[in-house]
């Protein structure tokens, strides 16, 4: 176990990328393993790749790229612009709204924020924000794409967990509220600090936005509601969002249609090879793992601990939080799920809390320097230093924390909606 981990860090201390890192470090103890073949990794590569469900993630990305590039991410956010942007400070609520609609089409975090830094950060400019928070505002929004169904993040943490993805799905709407809703309230703060600009309330406008927003809004009723009825599984919902968002290009934007259809395309298939290169290494990784028994020698070993289930998630939180400063958040999916989750169903932790979790861990850590990645996304859109952004989305982050440490006290937060919807029989 020394030998692997060694090797792990030291090849990520020196600059692997994770995934090659890991079956690097893999492939090296082979050699010292009379019962393990290069043969078998491979097999083991493969073999993950595999399962069905992680078909709904390049299905899932397309459909958000399609629409963010057919206007409809617009769309979005003029409607929910319509609907608060006369309240002081109702331009930044405008955002966040807008990133709960579009975080239930796309499920990444990144891929909002850039979308809503080309469209919000202009005009919350204009309107007197001042830039500090206007970026803060929209590095801290795209994070509650990883909570909003159809979340990237949980489906990853269910193929890697064989948990149900529709209960994970459902299990992170209500924390994906709460973080909006904490966004919100510091948003408030802030309003009343700086004494923030206020728009005019127009009913026609919310009308006229209403209909342009229609075809967006359309999507998440179709693919929640198609999770929920049982009509489709989640691959298939993928699928169908995806479908839908190439017929909505193909019939009101032609020509916008056949200029961007194969660079999205494109865009779409270099994303995905990464996240599969990643996932088959996991692979690996769990491979070695379980061949070896070490997931259950380290669950004994945290019991000979005496830590309780609280105790546990309150020092597991607190590691992926540290692990976020220096890794990317599927990063630390695939580094640590494969480690501390058999650990966790050892101690009675319900996996659908534990999945939810994590994703709100991940989602802070796409905000905290050194390599946040929504940090990233709105310095490099917006052209502001990434330090203008961390001061910004600074004060968001404290509220995440303490919407993390809510749902960690409180499990029924995440569990509750799961069980009312009684999704047990989709697993």
């Amino acid at each position: 176990m020394f030998a692997l981990g060694g090797s792990l860090f030291t090849l990520l201390f020196i600059g692997v990328p994770i995934g090659i890192a890991l079956a690097g470090a893999t492939a090296l103890i082979v050699i010292f393993d009379p019962f393990l073949t290069y043969p078998t990794l491979f097999k083991a590569f493969f073999a993950f790749l595999t399962k069905y469900t992680l078909i709904a993630i390049p299905f899932f990305i397309y459909a958000g790229f399609l629409m963010e590039k057919f206007g409809l991410v617009g769309g979005l956010f003029k409607f929910a612009d319509s609907l608060v942007g006369w309240v002081p400070g109702g331009f930044a609520y405008a955002t966040l709204i807008a990133a709960v609609m579009f975080g239930a089409i796309s499920g990444s975090s990144t891929a909002m924020a850039a979308a809503m830094s080309v469209i919000a950060y202009p005009e919350l400019v204009k309107r007197g924000y001042p830039k500090w928070m206007a970026a803060g505002v929209i590095a801290s929004a795209g994070g509650i794409a990883l909570l909003i169904p159809p979340s990237i993040t949980l489906i990853l943490f269910g193929v890697i967990t064989e948990e149900s993805i529709v209960s994970l799905f459902f299990a992170g709407v209500v924390p994906g509220l709460m973080l909006a809703m904490s966004d919100a309230v510091i948003i408030v703060g802030v309003s009343l600090l700086i004494k923030l600009p206020r728009g005019k309330f127009e009913l026609n406008k919310v009308g006229s936005s209403f209909l342009e927003a229609l075809p967006a809004l359309f999507m998440p009723v179709i693919v929640l509601g198609g999770l929920y009825g049982g009509v489709f599984t989640p691959t298939e919902a993928g699928a169908v969002a995806a479908g839908y968002a190439l017929l909505y290009g193909l019939i009101f934007k032609r020509k916008l249609f056949l200029k961007e259809l194969m660079p999205t395309t494109i865009r779409t298939m270099n994303l995905t090879a990464l996240v599969f290169f990643l996932l088959g290494c996991v692979g690996v990784f769990q491979f070695f793992l379980a061949n070896k028994g070490w997931p259950m020698e380290i669950a004994d070993w945290v019991g000979t601990l005496g830590l309780s289930q609280m105790g546990f998630l309150f020092v597991l939180m607190a590691s992926l939080l540290f692990l976020s400063m220096f890794l990317t958040g599927v990063a630390i999916l695939v580094l640590t799920v494969p480690i501390y989750f058999p650990v966790a169903l050892s101690l009675g932790v319900d996996p659908i809390h534990l999945g939810i979790l994590t994703a709100l861990a991940i989602e802070i850590g796409s905000v905290i320097p050194p390599v946040g990645l929504n940090l990233f996304a709105v310095s490099g859109v917006t052209g502001l230093p990434v330090t203008t952004v961390i001061k910004g989305s600074f004060p968001f982050c404290i509220s995440d924390t303490v919407v993390l440490i809510i749902v960690l006290l409180f499990p029924a937060l995440a569990l509750w909606l799961p069980d009312v919807l009684i999704v047990s029989h989709f697993k």
